[in-house]
């Protein structure tokens, strides 16, 4: 008898598409897609959807976004160290009774660096969250938060080689237990470039999500293929 044996990459993390807004209408319109695997927030998409972040109802945020089909729902702490302490409780709290694991986001300044391990010892997933130099990784890691956000595009904008942190926040996401989740993303292709150096976590706002998905020739060859169906001619 032959053994048969088939290689697998199961120590290899799937792909992670999230979606980067606080609008629920979007968040009807992307989820239902599959693609996405949570949806990410802070007070710039709250103010964007028209919200008020300190009067934003958590609760029903999270139960929406589990309903929509999120398996993580981020959102960002603010106020001083009781606020924010009292907001990842409260929203650890929500995840638990909505089954949706929910991350609460710290920037990465010295106030946040010191209320890290505090938001830790909650028991819930951390993000270190405005991330524009690779040093920062080294932080993220030593503080062993679950997520990292390089802000990709702003990087850029201000004139870094976003590119070269990237590759270097990469090679040390192998060092640690911080997986970078890729921000401020301006196109489809930033994403693929980044992709192509290793990276497998990324927030895109819907507009980048119109880009990923939309390509005119498949769309023209998914046209012939329906015109050939029906027998008509191509």
């Amino acid at each position: 008898m032959i053994a048969l044996t088939f290689s697998h990459r199961e120590s290899t993390p799937a792909m992670r598409l999230y979606l980067d807004t606080a609008d629920q209408t979007a968040w009807a319109d992307w989820m239902p897609s599959g693609v996405f695997y949570g949806i990410t927030t802070n007070p710039l998409l709250a103010a964007r959807a028209g919200l008020t972040y300190d009067q934003i109802n958590w609760q029903d945020m999270v139960q929406i976004a589990a309903d929509a089909g999120a398996q993580e729902f981020h959102a960002q702490v603010i106020g001083n160290e009781t606020d924010a302490l009292r907001f990842a409780e409260n929203l650890y709290a929500y995840g638990a009774s909505s089954n949706i694991d929910c991350v609460v986001k710290i920037p990465l300044n010295t106030w946040g660096i010191s209320l890290t391990h505090k938001v830790q010892a909650l028991g819930g997933k951390t993000l270190m969250t405005a991330c524009y130099d690779a040093k920062q990784m080294m932080t993220a890691n030593a503080l062993g938060a679950d997520y990292i956000a390089p802000y990709f595009g702003r990087m850029a904008e201000a004139g870094l080689d976003a590119m070269a942190h990237m590759r270097a926040i990469h090679a040390m996401s192998w060092n640690g237990p911080c997986r970078p989740l890729i921000a401020s993303l301006r196109s489809a292709q930033q994403m693929v470039d980044i992709a192509e150096i290793g990276h497998d976590c990324f927030t895109i706002a819907p507009a980048i999500a119109q880009d990923l998905f939309h390509n005119k020739l498949t769309e023209a060859a998914a046209q012939e293929f329906e015109r050939a169906a029906k027998g008509e001619r191509t």
